[in-house]
């Protein structure tokens, strides 16, 4: 496999995995609601249709990277949709650490980072419109 083709096989395996790991959320919040999330957009002082940013973030923007539509604009997504969790539901945990040593954010900060790189390098050849 020449350099070219590996390049674009391993932005395809970034695509995968961060689209699947952030639908998996998505597909949750579509089975159990998002009343809990509204709860929590609200009692920070933002209206309650924000709660909806988690279905655009967890549910569309992912399967834009699965696909390779507009991926980058789906990672952008991403990356604002986990900005907002780490700014309403995990600011406690910033700097804290868990049992194991690592930053108790990992998990977090990796779907974070994850999708800044895939907006910068983009989706490859292995899309729909490369874009």
């Amino acid at each position: 496999m020449n350099q070219a083709a590996m390049q674009d096989f391993g932005k395809l395996v970034l695509r995968i995995a961060l689209g699947a790991l952030i639908l998996l959320h998505g597909i949750s919040k579509l089975k159990t609601g998002l009343g809990p999330i509204e709860g929590m957009v609200v009692s920070y002082g933002l209206p309650g249709f924000f709660a909806y940013g988690a279905l655009v973030g967890e549910v569309l923007a992912p399967l834009m990277l699965l696909f390779g539509f507009y991926a980058r604009i789906g990672a952008v997504i991403v990356a604002i949709n986990m900005l907002f969790a780490f700014g309403l539901a995990h600011m406690g945990q910033l700097g804290q650490l868990n049992d194991q040593g690592g930053w108790a954010l990992e998990l977090q900060g990796m779907f974070l980072f994850t999708a800044i790189a895939i907006a910068l390098i983009g989706p490859g050849r292995y899309a729909i419109n490369q874009r």
